[in-house]
């Protein structure tokens, strides 16, 4: 029995009683209050939430895992919960949604305050789901391609954060189709999240290696970029506790002979020294993909005014770019340093009677970016204007600021420089894209039939009569691709209520 249904289970019926028995019941309502216990009802929340980055060798400063560990923080839990701060997740899940969203929900918000509120009972132990076992095993199996950091990262043990680019050789001999990426850290107390980008152009990677090779460590420093112009900023996101990147049948990235990856890895500080040695798994496509991820890039060439950023001001810029042909969204990745406020993204008709919201971001944090892929293909139709608003704060209220007093600032990869950057990728569209979701059955994921068979019938594959679309998993319940106790604790928050 959860912790809501017990909550109604102690409440008096009110029928057929006298108005001293009803005075009486409700005394021995309050005086029977049933509160949340660590073992039944709080254990869930924390094991799905933060004990992935709070254990011993995650990323977080303190673990959660035991009765003593999480009462010990109990009331400090219960303020960064409730005011959003933890789980870190910077879009605001009330103006759209995205693949891997993590997010409590009001009523877990309310059992963890009640468990403070009632003394932090640590209840029966028997009722404890079990600590996770987190591994750094692919959750999608045997990858086609495995590609590792050349020499393991040495992190320092002083207390300062690092970001460093490294690059990898794809190895392939052939145009290969990629339809999952998937990271794998060396290690979780320092791994804070990773952006791999693409190149197949042998200036750009020539340039690359000469950065490489002109300091002794390996890879090369790099903040805010790549440091050279890659085809492709994006070809895969990590942050802890995110999905792989999945794409649908028939969508997908592509790696060419002579290609390398440009592996980002962001490392927290450590107090000690610290070792690493990550690893990109690839998953090729089994389904030829026909329509390669593309991206549209808003930047300062597309509002008309220059992008200075004046000190002791809150300043903002809005860019504006027309959609020349119909799309369908596969992700939204804002990007800005350490001035960094706010970002609001959405797309308009052309007569603005129409507007598709796409990410609100309030309160921008740039250790927390990440890529945000929609849980299904999105249409943008042709005609209509994409809107990206930036907001900086380069006043001495920004703790973030890199200058005090502050400084004006412009267009940089450094942390001493600013940048505003929208990545919005894409393909091109076709009927039934809104069907095609993301993750979740290793590459045959929720599909149109009658667009798959037509695929086939164009040449893609030769010999298949029928083209049957596999079941969506039923017990999914936040859409992310997975079944975990989130899943439970959301069908168990709307147990016995009525179907509409």
């Amino acid at each position: 029995m959860d912790y809501f249904t017990r909550r109604k289970f102690h409440a008096p019926k009110l029928l057929n009683f006298t108005f001293a028995a009803i005075f009486g019941l409700v005394l021995n309502s309050f005086s029977a209050q049933t509160y949340p216990t660590f073992h039944e009802d709080i254990a869930p929340i924390i094991y799905n939430n933060c004990t992935e980055c709070h254990r011993q060798g995650g990323l977080g400063p303190m673990p959660l895992v035991t009765y003593n560990d999480v009462f010990v923080y109990g009331e400090f839990i219960e303020m960064v919960t409730s005011t959003g701060f933890m789980p870190p997740w910077i879009p605001d899940h009330n103006y759209s949604h995205f693949r891997g969203e993590r997010v409590l929900s009001d009523s877990l918000k309310l059992v963890l305050s009640d468990w403070v509120t009632g003394g932090k009972q640590e209840g029966n132990p028997a009722a404890n789901p079990g600590v996770p076992i987190f591994t750094n095993e692919s959750v999608l199996g045997v990858p086609d391609i495995a590609l590792t950091m050349s020499e393991p990262w040495v992190q320092a043990g002083n207390m300062a954060d690092q970001y460093q680019i490294f690059l990898i050789p794809t190895g392939v001999n052939t145009t290969t189709y990629v339809r999952a990426i998937e990271v794998i850290t060396g290690n979780s107390a320092i791994a804070h999240h990773s952006i791999i980008g693409y190149s197949s152009d042998p200036v750009v990677i020539a340039e690359a290696l000469a950065m490489d090779a002109a300091t002794p460590e390996p890879g090369y420093v790099g903040f805010g970029g790549f440091g050279v112009a890659l085809e492709d900023n994006l070809f895969g996101v990590w942050v802890p506790g995110s999905p792989p990147t999945e794409f649908p049948d028939g969508i997908g990235k592509l790696m060419e002979p002579g290609s390398y990856l440009f592996l980002q890895m962001h490392y927290g500080p450590t107090p000690v020294e610290e070792v690493d040695l990550t690893t990109i798994n690839i998953f090729t496509a089994d389904i030829p993909v026909s329509r390669v991820v593309d991206v549209y890039t808003l930047s300062p060439i597309n509002f008309p005014e220059p992008f200075i950023i004046p000190a002791d001001q809150i300043t903002s810029f809005h860019a504006t770019f027309d959609i020349p042909s119909d799309i369908s969204l596969v992700s939204i990745t804002p990007h800005m340093h350490l001035l960094g406020k706010s970002w609001l993204v959405y797309a308009t008709s052309a007569d603005n009677l129409d507007t598709i919201p796409l990410i609100s971001i309030p309160q921008w944090d740039f250790h927390w970016q990440g890529m945000f892929t929609f849980p299904s293909l999105l249409k943008i139709p042709a005609g209509y204007t994409l809107h990206a608003i930036g907001e900086y704060d380069n006043t001495t209220s920004n703790l973030d600021n890199p200058f005090s007093p502050p400084q004006s600032m412009t267009w940089g990869e450094f942390t001493t420089q600013e940048m505003f950057i929208v990545f919005a990728q894409f393909v091109l569209y076709q009927p039934g894209d809104e069907n095609l979701t993301f993750g979740g059955n290793g590459g045959n994921n929720a599909c149109d039939p009658a667009a798959l068979q037509a695929a086939y019938d164009s040449g893609y594959a030769d010999g298949i009569a029928s083209v049957v679309c596999p079941e969506p998993c039923p017990g999914d319940i936040n859409m992310d691709g997975f079944l975990t106790a989130i899943d439970l604790l959301g069908f168990l928050s709307i147990f016995g209520s009525f179907c509409p």
